[in-house]
C-alpha cells in the first residue's frame, strides 16, 4: 500500500473519476451521432453498427488480455501512455476522411479504453485501504452518470451546431487537461514489479481455467445476453427518431438529459430493492418490465417532442434497472480470491456483448429511398426475445457456495457496475 495523504488520496480519486468520465462519454456520445456520420459518410445502418461495435469489440478484447502484462509495467507510466494514445485515437476519429479511417480510429480508441478501465482499477487496489476501496470505486463509478447527464447532451449539442467531428475535439481538449492533472498527481505505483511475474506460460492457462468454470460460463452467458438485448436497441434511438419521426439533431441532447438524469436518482434505490428482495426476484422483474418501453420506441408512433422527453426517462430507468441486481448477482459468482479477475473477464464479456448487440441490429435495419430506416420493430422483437432468454437463465447463475447471494449484498458495488 502507498503512503499518501487524504488530500492526495480524494484528489487522485477525482483525476481517475475524470479519465474514466472521458471513457465512457467517447464510447456513448457515438450513438446519438449516427444521423450526422450516417448522413456525412453515406453509409447504412449497418456499417454504423460496424462503427460501434468496433470499439466495443476491441475494447473487451485488449481489457481481457490485459490481465496478461499490465503489472509488468509502473501503472502511472502505463496510465500516462495509454491514455495518450487513447487522445490521438480521438483526434484520428475528428479528423478522419473517410469511413475506412473513422473506423479504425474507433478501433484503436477501443483497445487503449480497454486498457485504461483496467489500469485505473489496478490503481484503485494499490492505492486506497481495503476498507475504503468500496467508497472509492463508488467514485470512480460516478462517471457513468456524469458521461450520461453531462457529457453526452454536450457532445450531441456540440454536433449539431458544429459538426459531427465536434464532440471529439471536445474529447482531445478534455483529454490533454486530464493527462497534464495526471502527470502531477498520479506517483509512480511500482511496489508490484518487486513482486514476482509468473511467465505467460503459466497466466494463458490460468485466464482459460477461468474463463472454462462452468459457474463461470452461466455467468458470462448472462451477461452476454442482456447486453445484445440492450444494445441491438439503443444505437439506433437517434437515428430512427431524426430519419423516422423528424426530430432534430439539437433536441436529441434533451433527451440523453433527461433519461440520464433519472438513472442517477434511481439505480442506487434498485440496487437497495435488490439487497431487500433478492437480486434474481428483481432482475426478473425489471427485464419483463423493460419489454414495454423497448416495444414502444422500436414501434414509436408520430409524437410531439415534449411526450419523447417525458418518455425517454422511463425508458433508461427500466433499461438499467434490469442491469443493476444482475451485476450484483454477479460478484456472488466467484470465489472471493478470483473475485476481480473475474469481474474484469465479465467487463470485458459486456464490452463483446455490447458490440455485437449493435452489430446485429445493424444488420436487421435498412433505409429507404426515402430515407426512413425499416425494420426496427423487428428489432425490438428480437431484443424482447434475447431479454426472456435472460429472464429464464438467470436460475442458472449460481453463487460460489452454490446457493443464492447474501441479503446484505452491498448495492454501492451493483451500482458502481451498472
Amino acid at each position: 500500500m502507498y503512503p499518501i495523504s487524504a488530500k492526495h488520496e480524494r484528489r487522485l480519486l477525482w483525476l481517475l473519476a475524470l479519465t474514466q468520465f472521458t471513457l465512457i462519454m467517447d464510447f456513448m456520445v457515438m450513438m446519438p451521432l449516427g444521423p450526422q456520420i450516417m448522413h456525412a459518410f453515406a453509409i447504412t445502418p449497418a456499417a454504423f453498427a460496424t462503427a460501434v461495435s468496433a470499439y466495443s469489440w476491441c475494447s473487451g478484447l485488449s481489457g481481457l488480455f490485459a490481465a496478461t502484462y499490465i503489472d509488468r509495467f509502473d501503472r502511472r507510466r502505463l496510465l500516462l501512455t495509454m491514455y495518450a494514445l487513447f487522445a490521438l485515437s480521438n483526434l484520428a476519429c475528428a479528423l478522419a476522411s473517410s469511413f475506412a479511417l473513422l473506423l479504425a480510429a474507433r478501433a484503436f480508441a477501443g483497445i487503449t479504453g480497454g486498457v485504461l478501465g483496467s489500469v485505473i482499477m489496478a490503481i484503485v487496489g494499490d492505492v486506497i485501504p481495503v476498507q475504503r476501496r468500496g467508497a472509492a470505486t463508488g467514485t470512480i463509478m460516478t462517471a457513468f452518470s456524469l458521461a450520461a447527464i453531462a457529457g453526452v447532451p454536450a457532445g450531441v449539442m456540440l454536433g449539431a451546431h458544429f459538426g459531427w467531428a465536434a464532440p471529439f475535439f471536445l474529447l482531445v481538449a478534455l483529454s490533454l487537461l486530464v493527462w497534464s492533472a495526471g502527470w502531477r498527481l498520479v506517483p509512480s505505483l511500482t511496489e508490484h514489479l518487486s513482486r514476482h511475474q509468473p511467465p505467460l506460460a503459466e497466466v494463458l492457462p490460468d485466464l482459460w481455467r477461468l474463463l472454462s468454470n462452468p459457474r463461470h460460463l452461466n455467468a458470462f452467458a448472462l451477461t452476454f445476453m442482456m447486453m445484445v438485448a440492450h444494445m441491438v436497441v439503443i444505437p439506433f434511438i437517434s437515428p430512427v427518431l431524426v430519419a423516422n419521426h423528424g426530430v432534430a439533431p439539437e433536441q436529441l441532447s434533451w433527451l440523453y438529459m433527461a433519461g440520464g438524469a433519472a438513472t442517477f436518482f434511481t439505480s442506487r434505490r434498485v440496487g437497495a430493492l435488490a439487497d431487500r428482495f433478492g437480486t434474481r426476484r428483481v432482475f426478473r422483474i425489471a427485464a419483463v418490465l423493460a419489454f414495454l418501453p423497448v416495444l414502444f420506441v422500436t414501434h414509436l408512433p408520430d409524437l410531439p417532442f415534449y411526450a419523447l422527453v417525458m418518455f425517454f426517462p422511463f425508458f433508461m430507468v427500466l433499461m438499467s434497472a434490469r442491469m443493476v441486481p444482475m451485476q450484483a448477482l454477479l460478484t456472488t459468482v466467484p470465489e472471493p480470491a478470483r473475485r476481480g479477475a473475474f469481474l474484469s473477464a465479465n467487463s470485458a464479456l459486456q464490452a463483446l456483448g455490447t458490440g455485437c448487440g449493435a452489430w446485429i441490429g445493424g444488420l436487421m435495419l435498412s433505409t429507404s429511398p426515402g430515407g426512413q430506416i425499416l425494420g426496427y420493430g423487428t428489432v425490438g422483437w428480437v431484443s424482447v426475445a434475447v431479454g426472456l432468454a435472460g429472464v429464464f437463465w438467470v436460475s442458472r447463475v449460481r453463487g460460489a457456495q452454490g446457493g443464492a447471494p447474501a441479503a446484505g449484498m452491498l448495492h454501492g458495488e451493483a451500482f458502481g457496475e451498472s
